[in-house]
């Protein structure tokens, strides 16, 4: 189910603040999801904004749903009716995450990859990642027992951060996820590039852990 969010313009900024799906776009995304190509498993839409210091209640308030696909064509339908990651404002993230799953309660055991580009790169690199997501490209870069579980790319001032999530962080050495990205964009240089275990997310506990969050 899509959920609502309003699209606002952050003057200082000049970015989109929250990307709306019109009811239009909604019916027709309904529409192609009956008759499309399947999916392995659904996938969906998010968006957030980093405020540090934010309470559990204040970071609820900011996680927008988007929209729920299972279908090739429901995928292209949502990612062609928001915003580019280049129009948002910063402080701002997409996630892509298997089934309706969040990356704040399903990925205790988990962690991400960690990548900085450059802006003038992050939409390819965000496109590149969707693709590989939904269409399974990382299965066999993944230790037997661990699975992709999404996909994120957060707006800085700067360099912006891209993230794969997975579910287990014990087997992040087993394997060659980053070998894979390099592969899907050969020409793009990235400042960093690591491996990071999830714990919990800075919202949920108020202070900085060793975690593998979203900011």
């Amino acid at each position: 189910m899509a959920a609502h969010v309003d699209a606002v313009k952050d003057e200082e900024n000049k970015g989109v603040e929250s990307p709306k799906l019109a009811r239009k776009a909604i019916n027709e995304i309904a529409s192609v999801e009956e008759t499309g190509v399947p999916l392995n498993t659904s996938w969906t839409f998010w968006l957030d904004k980093s405020v540090r210091g934010t309470s559990a209640a204040e970071y609820e308030a900011t996680l927008k749903q988007i929209y729920t696909v299972n279908t090739v064509q429901g995928f292209w339908s949502v990612y062609n009716n928001i915003p580019d990651p280049s129009l948002l404002s910063p402080r701002y993230s997409y996630h892509l995450m298997r089934d309706d799953r969040r990356e704040d309660e399903e990925n205790s055991s988990g962690g991400n990859w960690r990548l900085k580009c450059s802006k003038a790169d992050t939409s390819q690199v965000w496109k590149e990642l969707l693709l590989a997501a939904i269409g399974e490209q990382f299965t066999d870069c993944m230790a037997e027992g661990d699975l992709v579980s999404g996909v994120s790319v957060s707006l800085r001032e700067r360099d912006d951060i891209l993230q794969i999530w997975n579910v287990r962080a014990d087997l992040e050495k087993q394997s060659t996820v980053l070998q894979k990205v390099k592969t899907l964009v050969p020409n793009v240089k990235f400042s960093a590039a690591f491996y990071k275990p999830f714990v919990l997310h800075d919202a949920f506990e108020g202070t900085k852990k060793r975690a593998g969050s979203l900011h």
